[in-house]
């Protein structure tokens, strides 16, 4: 009986003018995403090898000596493009692709110089850019602002407008089981909402898979897969909320209205608003706050290096390496802090915007996709275990060197052979499931018990309808 009275809602879907009107507009937005993906994306991909190019030549001109490794480090490390940045861009306008590496002279020191240590772009993410991005037609865009609009359109009579025509009181009478009338009309009007935007998914995707520009990976075709389900239940969440509503009025107009407000304050009005509440929270350490501290630290270890005894030319040696080698430590640990404040401030404004189903369905698109704050975190998450290798490297090399004097961070007292430029590490930046799902968790629970709670909803509201 389920099946019978879903076919019946398919039917009466496929016949109507807001199904075709519906998949002409799936198909055009998901084109044009597919479209505008081939044209940026090569520009990305090619912007990032050139980069990456340029530090290894870079990188190639410092392996004459271990000690400008030591002082100059590995050059830029940059972040690896997606290839699934049409599924969600993620403001990744706003984040910066690259960690580098600091290091310096001093003038009151008679030629020595800092060592390298990581240092983080200025520019960070900040709460201003956590909410969705509706500028950008990505499936994000579509699935979060267009699909959810659609499935309250295709549910918003669905109950109201039966008791309208009074065909739900003749339902009924023949001892139909309401959860039973209830199922059927939840899955005709997900599959009559499905056919559309599977078709228009499978143009998006091989018109991007038939382009040479953009190779598609395994784990990328999975990563694909997780997020259609993702937009799945999604869908579902909002034909529940219409049939919850369309359950509790007497006329689908009344229905239809309230559902446009109610998806206006969900989808629209709750991020930008939960957003901005948000951005008055604590902020993380000032520009000036940084800046004072790395001076107190500059000023700490100057006192430091004015007690060093010059008289001993080995012992102060050993004595400078110290220097430079805690300088380096601190100003890092300093970096690092920074950084890290910085990151909780925005990950605690996504936890407030996550109250929104549109907040939470772009959420998981960018952990899946590959984009977006979670993705910056993981960068950052390869980068530091590489530059505590590139150290690790640079220490074992000098040591290996008989004729060095093992003092790292001097240029007399280290290796003065030339570093083969195949033993160097190279920095890789990889992708993670497993990291991605622990980030998604979250939001994949939230988002089913979203599901149910207005599924159970729905049913109460129709079990209790008088007809």
């Amino acid at each position: 009986m389920i099946w019978h009275i879903a076919t019946r809602e398919i039917y009466e879907n496929l016949n109507s003018l807001r199904f075709g009107l519906t998949t002409l507009l799936l198909l055009a937005l998901m084109l044009t995403n597919a479209v505008v993906h081939l044209r940026e994306h090569p520009k990305r991909m090619q912007k990032y090898h050139d980069a990456v190019a340029e530090s290894l030549n870079s990188l190639r001109d410092r392996a004459d000596n271990l000690y400008e490794l030591v002082r100059r480090g590995p050059g830029r490390l940059y972040k690896t493009p997606s290839s699934l940045h049409f599924c969600a861009e993620g403001g990744e306008a706003f984040l910066p692709n690259v960690v580098h590496g600091g290091s310096g002279d001093w003038g009151w020191a008679s030629g020595l110089r800092s060592i390298w240590r990581l240092k983080y772009p200025t520019v960070t993410p900040n709460v201003d850019n956590i909410e969705p991005d509706i500028t950008k037609v990505d499936w994000g865009f579509i699935v979060g602002y267009v699909l959810s609009l659609i499935a309250l359109l295709f549910t918003f009579d669905a109950i109201a407008g039966e008791r309208e025509s009074g065909t739900l009181r003749l339902m009924l009478a023949n001892a139909i089981p309401r959860h039973t009338v209830l199922l059927g009309k939840f899955l005709g009007a997900l599959i009559s909402l499905l056919i559309p935007f599977t078709l228009a998914t499978l143009m998006n995707l091989l018109v991007i898979s038939m382009s040479r520009s953009v190779q598609l990976t395994a784990g990328e075709w999975g990563r694909l897969g997780i997020i259609f389900i993702i937009a799945i239940l999604y869908v579902c969440l909002f034909l529940a909320l219409g049939l919850l509503v369309s359950a509790r009025v007497q006329r689908s107009a009344v229905s239809l209205v309230i559902l446009l407000l109610t998806w206006v304050g969900l989808v629209v009005f709750m991020p930008n608003t939960l957003a901005s509440i948000a951005s008055g929270f604590s902020s993380p350490m000032s520009s000036d706050e940084y800046r004072k501290r790395r001076k107190e630290i500059g000023s700490e270890l100057r006192k430091k290096y004015d007690t060093y005894d010059a008289e001993q030319p080995e012992r102060r040696r050993r004595e400078l390496a110290e220097y430079v080698t805690e300088e380096a430590q601190l100003q890092e640990r300093l970096n690092q802090e920074h950084l890290a404040q910085q990151l909780e401030q925005v990950r605690e404004a996504r936890s407030i915007t996550r109250i929104s189903p549109v907040a939470m369905v772009q959420h998981l698109f960018e952990a899946f996709a590959g984009t977006g704050f979670e993705r910056h975190r993981q960068f950052l998450q390869n980068v530091r275990p590489y530059a505590r290798q590139f150290q690790k490297f640079v220490i074992e090399t000098d040591r290996h060197d008989a004729e060095s004097l093992h003092v790292v961070g001097v240029r007399e007292g280290m290796s003065q052979k030339k570093v083969a430029m195949e033993a160097i590490p190279k920095f890789k930046d990889t992708l993670d499931l497993g990291r991605d799902f622990n980030t998604a968790a979250m939001d994949l629970l939230l988002l089913v018990l979203f599901l149910i709670v207005l599924l159970l909803g729905a049913y109460l509201a129709f079990v209790r309808v008088e007809i």
